[in-house]
């Protein structure tokens, strides 16, 4: 058996309490998630975050710090390795084209969040925001990235 675990990325956005999130719809369910994604092939950890938060919300951001590196074994079997970083939001993009089952961004408290928990499409969503929230930061030159030949 070949284990390929996922390696994704999500951002932290927070203005005045609220927290940058996405409503989207994944199997037929609508849940809530960080704008966050996969990491496509030649590109690096950061590019990734700033891409996958432009297209689930229409915002540029600025990376500012890694808040975590968290590991989901989840229940269909497959492991996925996310890193989470903090973010300043820059601009929304007007009419910026949204992926595919990307309902649209939300601005949520950490209580509105706890509401619709049974909403959450992993864990990692409030522990990602907690993590922030509780000031985890680490610099961003944690992470050693070698350009493609």
């Amino acid at each position: 058996m070949i284990w390929t675990p996922h390696t994704t990325v999500a951002t932290i956005a927070e203005h005045q309490g609220r927290y940058l999130l996405v409503e989207e719809v994944v199997d037929g369910r609508t849940v809530l998630n960080q704008p966050a994604g996969h990491i496509e092939p030649h590109e690096s950890l950061l590019a990734a975050a700033r891409r996958e938060t432009l297209e689930e919300t229409g915002w540029q951001v600025e990376l500012e710090a890694l808040v975590g590196i968290y590991h989901y074994p989840a229940p269909n079997g497959v492991s996925y390795f996310r890193y989470c970083f903090a973010a300043r939001t820059l601009d929304a993009v007007p009419d910026a084209s949204l992926d595919e089952g990307i309902i649209g961004p939300l601005w949520l408290t950490l209580e509105e969040l706890e509401s619709r928990r049974a909403q959450w499409r992993s864990p990692m969503v409030k522990r990602c925001i907690e993590d922030y929230a509780a000031g985890k930061r680490y610099p961003l030159n944690l992470i050693h990235e070698y350009p493609h030949d």
